[in-house]
């Protein structure tokens, strides 16, 4: 009798490591399964997660070339009104500055001092008159 209990307890015992090796074996096959799974879920997610990226980036842009053209629109306009003020600015300067000519030869003519024409008209006569008395020196 002594050989049968010990024949069920060597059964027990083998019965038991055996199933602890099967459970040991389950657990190492579904981390496995686990680590595959996750590997191929993570790697589907990192696609996504890849085209989310390039489309947000094509929007942003997308976005910066509008914002763009628009300024380069408001620079080129403000560039056009600066040089029609440019224009008109140029056109009040030379107004003023012949009026100040004019008052200024007109305070000068006053006071006697000739202008800048009348100097010319003048050395003009004096030149013919120069010319003339040279012809009249040669023929006498």
């Amino acid at each position: 009798m002594a050989k049968v209990i010990l024949k069920k307890k060597v059964d027990v015992e083998t019965n038991t490591l055996n199933d602890v090796k099967s459970y040991a074996r389950k657990i190492w096959l579904a981390g496995l399964g686990a680590y595959t799974k996750v590997g191929q879920e993570g790697s589907e997610y990192v696609q996504e997660l890849i085209k989310a990226g390039q489309a947000v980036e094509k929007k942003g842009k997308k976005v910066v070339a509008e914002k763009l053209e628009a300024a380069n629109a408001e620079i080129d306009e403000a560039k056009s009104e600066v040089s029609t003020f440019k224009g008109k600015v140029e056109l009040q300067l030379d107004k003023v500055e012949k009026a100040f000519d004019t008052r200024i030869a007109s305070a000068l003519n006053r006071i006697g001092i000739p202008s800048k024409h009348d100097v010319e008209t003048l050395s003009a006569k004096l030149d013919e008159l120069t010319a003339l008395l040279e012809r009249v020196a040669r023929k006498s």
